[in-house]
């Protein structure tokens, strides 16, 4: 009898046991992978749920309807280098010393002292890749296995700087084109193939897509962050024959729609290796569309300008994230976000540190979860061109300052591939713009509100200390030195 109840106990001992170590092990928090899609030139009207017509975003759609989306989301810089160097560093690009895009002479390229996002997910055991478009620095010291990623496939620059005409054919003799080679390939750190005609170009979003696929299947027992920088929408359009002739939009809606298939192919990766609900999955653009290639350019859903200024249309971007379980499901918010905010709240949600050098960016994990009310930032500096401070802005309140700079305005777009004209040096006059009830930028209301512009000039000032301002001759206290060929 004694033996029995012995044992009795023993069992229930053990069953306990058993019952409470499950139970820890299925309330242990698992730290979430991170996939980041970064689009090419999107436009903040080129998906469905902001507004795109004469094609369709089913993937995109789907997930907005599954997780948050942001409709005052701002690029760090409207110009591919400067916006790469934002995104990975939580930094604003001036302050590393990084401007404008990078081609083939670049001798410069992103500091190996400072701290990328891979790096510091690497930090805590994560797994890291990169399947696309670099463009901080072509030189070997400056490729992404020398800044925290393990994997890297993909272009060192922009699909456009290559020797062929705006045609797809070969540039001729005293062409301006030209003055660049053909375009290499790049496996790890070694140039593996090259880029020379129209049709390498209509592989790059299926060849990056599978090489994802592939490593979110190799890596389904590890945490890992996926940067998956496409070359698309960015002239020269490239397309797949299983996406040509799909859209009523004609190539460029062709492009979108093989970019939504990506997405649709990464979330299905996702779901197949039971890794769905424990991976945030991001979706943007480095800046918004180059729009004088008119027909084979995004739109920027009535925002102002485009690519390559300091108006809306340039800085504003699509941004969809889903975590399903913790950023609820179908929510919209207007609260000022940055892609420099992604990596203080990557690694507020991930367990990653922090750089242990300044940066710009504000951890909007308060919003993720669903509080719609928290507004972690306040203002915003936009810069341009080396080092100038062309706007600042606090909350829905906008300061444009005087500054020469691109308009597209005034001129015809280009077609089929073919750029129209633009002015670099169109003067921009100081005007206050109300973004609630102007998100177009068109009525100047300084005079209304004189108490406003004496608060934005005060934070331009606060800019120019800390950053500096080319246009005013400014050096800032806190910038810090560019990486150089060693």
């Amino acid at each position: 009898m004694r033996i029995s109840l012995l044992l009795i106990s023993l069992t229930g001992c053990i069953l306990l046991s058993s019952l409470f170590l499950s139970f820890r092990s299925s309330t242990k928090p698992s730290r979430p992978n991170v996939v980041l899609i970064f689009a090419d030139d999107l436009g903040y009207g080129d998906i469905g749920s902001y507004g795109a017509t004469q094609y369709h975003t089913p993937h995109l759609d789907k997930m907005a309807t599954e997780g948050m989306r942001f409709t005052n989301f701002l690029v760090a810089q409207a110009v591919c280098s400067a916006s790469r160097a934002a995104l990975l560093t939580g930094c604003y690009p001036n302050r590393l010393g990084i401007s404008g895009a990078y081609d083939h002479t670049a001798k410069v390229g992103i500091n190996p002292d400072e701290e990328t996002m891979a790096e510091l997910f690497k930090k805590t055991g994560y797994r890291t890749a990169i399947f696309g478009k670099w463009h901080l620095g072509h030189h070997r010291e400056f490729l992404p296995l020398q800044h925290g990623f393990d994997e890297y496939m993909g272009l060192p620059y922009s699909n456009d700087m290559w020797p062929m005409n705006y045609d797809g054919k070969p540039a001729p003799a005293g062409h301006h084109r030209l003055y660049y080679p053909v375009l290499p390939f790049i496996e790890g750190n070694d140039k593996v193939r090259e880029i020379t005609t129209p049709q390498h170009q209509d592989e790059l979003t299926t060849l990056y897509t599978e090489r994802a696929v592939q490593f979110i299947k190799q890596n389904k027992n590890k945490p890992f962050f996926l940067y998956l920088p496409h070359a698309m929408p960015h002239v020269p359009l490239g397309v797949s024959d299983k996406f040509r002739g799909k859209s009523e939009q004609g190539l460029y809606g062709d492009v979108i729609q093989e970019m939504d298939w990506s997405v649709g192919q990464v979330l299905k990766a996702l779901k197949d290796n039971g890794l769905d609900k424990n991976t945030i999955v991001i979706f943007t653009s480095d800046n918004g569309p180059w729009i004088n290639y008119g027909n084979h350019a995004g739109n920027t859903a009535g925002l102002r300008e485009g690519k390559g200024t300091s108006y809306e249309g340039g800085h504003r971007v699509p941004c969809i994230i889903r975590w399903p379980g913790v950023v609820p499901e179908g929510v919209v918010t207007d609260r000022l976000s940055s892609t420099i905010d992604l990596l203080p709240t990557l690694a507020s949600l991930c367990g990653a540190p922090v750089p242990h050098k300044k940066i710009d960016g504000v951890d909007i994990s308060a919003i993720l979860k669903g509080d719609l009310m928290a507004s972690p930032r306040k203002h915003f500096y936009y810069y341009y061109r080396k080092n100038a401070l062309e706007a600042v802005r606090r909350e829905n309140w906008k300061l444009v300052l005087d500054h020469p700079g691109r308009t597209y305005e005034g001129f015809a777009p280009g077609n089929d591939g073919f750029p129209g004209k633009i002015n670099e040096q169109s003067p921009a006059k100081m005007a206050l713009y109300d973004l609630r009830r102007d998100p177009g930028e068109r009525y100047d209301v300084q005079e209304t509100y004189p108490e406003i512009v004496k608060e934005l000039l005060l934070l331009a000032e606060n800019a120019r200390a800390d950053l500096g301002d080319d246009l005013q001759k400014r050096e800032g206290a806190n910038r810090r030195p560019i990486g150089q060929i060693q």
